[in-house]
């Protein structure tokens, strides 16, 4: 009975003891993906929480103490995608940044933002105190920490890096007239700032490709720089904003639908006038012809006559053309 009771002794200690032990001991050792660099905290029950290490990308298992925290984080090139196709977008639902214009008509901007997370462990550690130790609220209403997966990743862009983004294209965008960016806007703009309509043609549009990559490319110096100043480091490299797509407004959209469409009544009725004024100068011109040569005129009626007809007598008041074999 004794030994019974020390065996029940001994099992309860070990599950109790035993389990947790291996548990921490197993748990102490940890490694990295191809595509992820970890900063690992500590967690003992007697112990800090400072940072203890940085494990680069493509580890192989590695001692990291009992009971540590392993914050994993993207080393490869991420993206962040602003578009109105709700499948596609970083943020649920239709995703564009609209921005006024100079001239204040609201835009809609639609690009990706390529980036990649600066992998110096000086820069690891102090993005980590900053932004790893907290969480962000994604689309969904969740909080999650940076470095839980995708759904933490981009609620951290979200709510850090989204505003800053916005803050730049209107910052670079304000600075261009609607027509500059999207040439169809000159067609509904104010009168005096169009070209007045003249043989049916509105305002030429202007090319704005050019306009374009300006606005892309202030974006690509000023989004280093203010992503730096606001997140307190210079936590990300090859930053790079495609811009793919300006938009305009559905009701401007549909003016300039209209607008288009008008255009292209005036211009085919246009060319029915010059159709119209060309068949009229070539009748007189024939017609002139006729009267300088009477026998011309007379040939060419001939030759109008229907197939089968043998006989021909213009002055015949009962009819002029006799059908004969």
């Amino acid at each position: 009975m004794p030994r019974r009771r020390t065996a029940i002794v001994l099992a309860v200690v070990l599950v109790v003891v035993g389990i947790p032990v291996l548990d921490a001991l197993f748990g102490a050792y940890s490694r990295t993906g191809g595509g992820e660099v970890a900063v690992v905290r500590n967690g003992g029950f007697f112990d800090n929480n400072r940072i203890r290490q940085i494990i680069d990308p493509g580890s192989g298992r590695t001692y990291v103490g009992l009971y540590s925290k392993v914050h994993k984080y993207p080393a490869q090139q991420r993206f962040y995608t602003i578009t109105s196709n709700s499948s596609k977008g970083d943020e649920t639902g239709v995703d564009v940044v609209t921005v006024p214009s100079s001239d204040g008509v609201n835009m809609g901007i639609e690009g990706t933002l390529y980036f990649t997370l600066n992998l110096d462990h000086a820069a690891l550690r102090t993005f980590d105190d900053k932004y790893g130790t907290r969480k962000f609220r994604g689309g969904s209403g969740d909080t999650a920490y940076a470095w839980e997966g995708d759904e933490g990743w981009s609620a951290f862009l979200d709510q850090i890096v989204r505003p800053v983004i916005d803050n730049d294209l209107r910052s670079q965008v304000n600075s261009f007239r609607c027509a500059e960016l999207v040439s169809s806007c000159a067609l509904v703009q104010n009168t005096a700032q169009v070209t007045p309509v003249r043989t049916g043609q509105g305002a030429q549009p202007q090319s704005n490709n050019g306009n374009i990559a300006k606005v892309q490319n202030a974006i690509n110096t000023s989004l280093a720089q203010d992503l730096q100043s606001t997140l307190g480091g210079n936590f990300f490299t090859n930053i790079h904003f495609n811009l793919v797509r300006v938009t305009l407004p559905s009701k401007v959209q549909d003016a300039v639908d209209r607008a288009q469409a008008a255009f292209a009544q005036v211009s085919e009725a246009q060319a029915k006038v010059a159709s119209a004024k060309a068949e009229a100068a070539a009748n007189k011109a024939r017609q002139d012809g006729y009267n300088k040569c009477p026998t011309c005129a007379r040939i060419e009626e001939l030759k109008a006559l229907p197939q089968g007809i043998t006989v021909y007598a213009p002055g015949n008041p009962n009819g002029s053309l006799y059908a004969g074999k």
